[in-house]
């Protein structure tokens, strides 16, 4: 099968095209899936660009959607030709998180599915949404699930709250669509207003340059009558807490998902603590969150914004691509 690997100590010159033997028939438990698609995230560009390293010809890439060629004995919720898409921590199946870090995420601490063919176990998997494309599907397990765990899971959104997402990547489009769908209003920011007016085509209520209005925070304390959100998609990191702690509400909640910006910063801790707000890390979420994600897109027949599609073998143009910035919400890989 065909398959890229990643050699140490990374960088996107580092990924290669091979050659690799079949994987064979799945086991008791198992499924041999046919990888179809996979899409890119900022955690994909941290372990392939070296920033986050991983083994020598490592298999990248954490998504992966395609369908079932075979199931092995014991294997009941899928059949040879369903259409499914992996899960990012495929051994936390439910409850609280169980994990913290990334030993188990496939593409980072095991080998991932820029390939063609895979054999996993049948958890390591769940239904993809029915009527979605292979590329579409492959946009959920990261991106699309942390939308969904920031805003319903942990946000506890509900229809009137005002949520504010930050910029245009995967998961902040996946919070606008989500929101809207679940009958919230949005506030979303970026630095081009070309982008802003796709923002408000997708759905957004109101927009805010944050280039040419550095104190976006006030801002959205000013279009919400002073309140501020609900829920704010926080996903720069140090550079950008203090401004979201700012447009947040007082008692409301900052779902913590990136860092653009940088690793670690200050946190301007006491207008948290007066504003009495909540400020929970996530990474992702576990396969029970993924099922109920899913059956939720089904419901309200949301489809993701992809931005580019690359085959398996432009994987490095792919991930330059995401590098410069331009794109908006997803880009994929067909294999």
């Amino acid at each position: 099968m065909k398959a890229i690997t990643l050699a140490k100590p990374g960088g996107l010159d580092r990924l290669s095209l091979v050659d690799m033997g079949d994987p064979g028939a799945p086991g008791p438990g198992e499924i041999r899936v046919r990888i179809r698609a996979s899409s890119l995230n900022y955690h994909d560009y941290g372990v392939v660009s070296g920033r986050m390293p991983t083994e020598d010809k490592r298999i990248p890439m954490s998504d992966g959607a395609g369908e079932v060629e075979a199931v092995g004995e014991g294997v009941t919720e899928f059949a040879a030709g369903d259409p499914v898409v992996s899960g990012f921590f495929p051994l936390w199946q439910d409850g609280e998180a169980a994990v913290a870090d990334f030993k188990t995420t496939p593409g980072d601490g095991v080998d991932g599915y820029a390939r063609e063919f895979v054999v996993r176990p049948a958890t390591w998997f769940t239904h993809a949404p029915k009527g979605y494309s292979h590329a579409e599907a492959a946009t959920l397990t990261t991106a699309g699930l942390t939308a969904w765990r920031a805003l319903s899971v942990d946000g506890g959104l509900k229809a009137g709250d005002t949520v504010l997402t930050l910029g245009t990547g995967g998961v902040s489009i996946f919070a606008l669509q989500l929101a809207k769908a679940m009958g919230a209003r949005v506030i979303s920011t970026s630095s081009s207003d070309a982008k802003l007016e796709t923002l408000t085509r997708l759905g957004a209520d109101e927009v805010i340059n944050y280039k040419s209005n550095p104190e976006w925070g006030k801002r959205v304390r000013e279009l919400t009558g002073g309140r501020g959100a609900d829920i704010v998609v926080e996903v720069g990191g140090p550079a950008t807490l203090g401004q979201s702690i700012t447009a947040c509400r007082i008692a409301g909640h900052i779902a913590l998902i990136g860092v653009l910006t940088g690793r670690s910063g200050e946190v301007p801790t006491a207008a948290l603590m007066a504003r009495q707000q909540k400020l929970q890390g996530l990474i992702v979420g576990s396969r029970t969150h993924q099922t109920d994600f899913v059956r939720a897109l089904e419901a309200t027949g949301l489809k993701p914004v992809i931005d580019r599609t690359f085959p398996l073998a432009e994987i490095a143009d792919a991930f330059r691509h995401e590098e410069s910035g331009q794109h908006f919400g997803k880009i994929c890989l067909e294999i």
